[in-house]
């Protein structure tokens, strides 16, 4: 028996129906929070690679690896992207030691004010938190609602040279690879404290991303540490 005689399996999408795509009511998101964490998820996740192909699927996957790649667009560079406040910003990803669950700083005596915003614990051990926000010049409570998507504020620990920051952002989209020679000048609209941090723009969906200044990142960074 050949895998093309294997009835399809019938794959119930309830992710996007009941879940985080659909009306979320699906009982089990108060537990799982996000469909991707569930078990009915992960199966029907399985099953769908387990699928039979059929002849016309590998002709048009053929067809796709046939084509010639854009070397005009070569996607050679890697960025973590994230939101703070209503900003997409991206740093590169060889930065990054870890992306962790949001937590509260504690607040440090006699250093209030500024980028440092306290220490906070990841993974058992302190850490400077940096507001980006308040190094950036961007209001961190001015966020548009994200249609179709759930936010979740995480903390993400940057490290340079021997020294590692928290930074609270309000959203997580990922890793990105780019083409860097694709990325356009910041708009003259954007205001002046974050664009002299940004090296480029990239378009990404229906995302606008600036990349940040890596090394005047975290130079400030760790001049506010001083």
């Amino acid at each position: 028996m050949t895998n093309t005689d294997i009835a399809p399996q019938v794959i119930y999408d309830c992710w996007n129906r009941i879940g985080v795509v659909g009306d979320q009511s699906c009982p089990k998101l108060a537990r799982h929070v996000h469909c991707r964490n569930c078990e009915v998820y992960a199966d029907a996740a399985q099953r769908n690679l387990q699928r039979p192909v059929d002849a016309d699927y590998r002709r048009a996957w053929a067809e796709h690896f046939r084509v010639a790649a854009d070397s005009g667009a070569q996607a050679d560079s890697s960025a973590l992207v994230f939101r703070v406040g209503r900003e997409w910003l991206a740093l590169p990803t060889q930065l990054f030691a870890a992306v962790a669950p949001h937590a509260l700083p504690h607040a440090l005596p006699h250093r209030s004010g500024g980028p440092l915003s306290g220490i906070v614990n990841v993974g058992g051990k302190l850490h400077p938190c940096m507001s980006l926000a308040s190094l950036l010049g961007i209001d961190a409570a001015d966020a548009a609602p994200v249609q179709g998507r759930h936010s979740f504020a995480r903390l993400l620990l940057l490290q340079w040279e021997g020294q590692a920051f928290a930074l609270p952002v309000a959203d997580l989209h990922g890793i990105l690879r780019y083409a860097a020679a694709a990325a356009r000048a910041p708009a003259a609209t954007i205001n002046r404290g974050l664009s002299r941090f940004l090296t480029g723009v990239i378009g990404h969906a229906d995302m606008q991303v600036g990349c940040l200044d890596a090394a005047l990142v975290c130079h400030q960074l760790a001049r506010a540490l001083r």
